[in-house]
């Protein structure tokens, strides 16, 4: 939700401002999260969370893309997170899987994955923030209210 409104604040031009050439713009960002969670998502109970078909490098090199594209690679991210989430049970959640090699428990994975998006997130809304200044709509509870 708050990726949501940050993206409905800022436009394409926003979406690929870097203050210096080692920072990552929104949408880099973008590309990596949703290539991180394509990766261990997909086939979230059976396979490696590091998928072969993954080149994590291109993720951190601008594609591009306009804000339709990054919405879509976005949606398309949160969706594989989210369909594997849904379609677990009580019993998946003892179960253990591996990322990168390393086992981890259901739970071990899903917060490793909760605290890798809201570290994310929190630097798109920083960004956007940043960029739109007084124009920043707040996307929670205003000073003062």
């Amino acid at each position: 939700m708050l990726g949501d409104k940050t993206f409905n604040q800022i436009d394409n031009k926003d979406l690929h401002f870097k203050s210096d050439d080692e920072a990552n713009s929104i949408a880099i960002i973008i590309q990596h999260l949703s290539g991180n969670m394509i990766s261990r998502f997909t086939d979230f109970l059976t396979t490696d969370g590091e998928k072969s078909f993954r080149n994590r490098d291109s993720e951190f090199e601008d594609q591009n893309m306009t804000k339709e594209e990054l919405i879509e690679k976005w949606e398309k991210g949160w969706g594989i997170l989210f369909n594997a989430i849904n379609n677990l049970n009580a019993d998946d959640l003892i179960r253990t899987i591996k990322i990168r090699n390393e086992p981890h428990s259901i739970i071990q994975a899903l917060n490793r994955q909760v605290t890798h998006c809201a570290y994310h997130v929190g630097q798109i809304v920083f960004i956007a923030k940043e960029l739109k200044k007084s124009e920043w709509k707040t996307l929670s509870i205003p000073k003062k209210g």
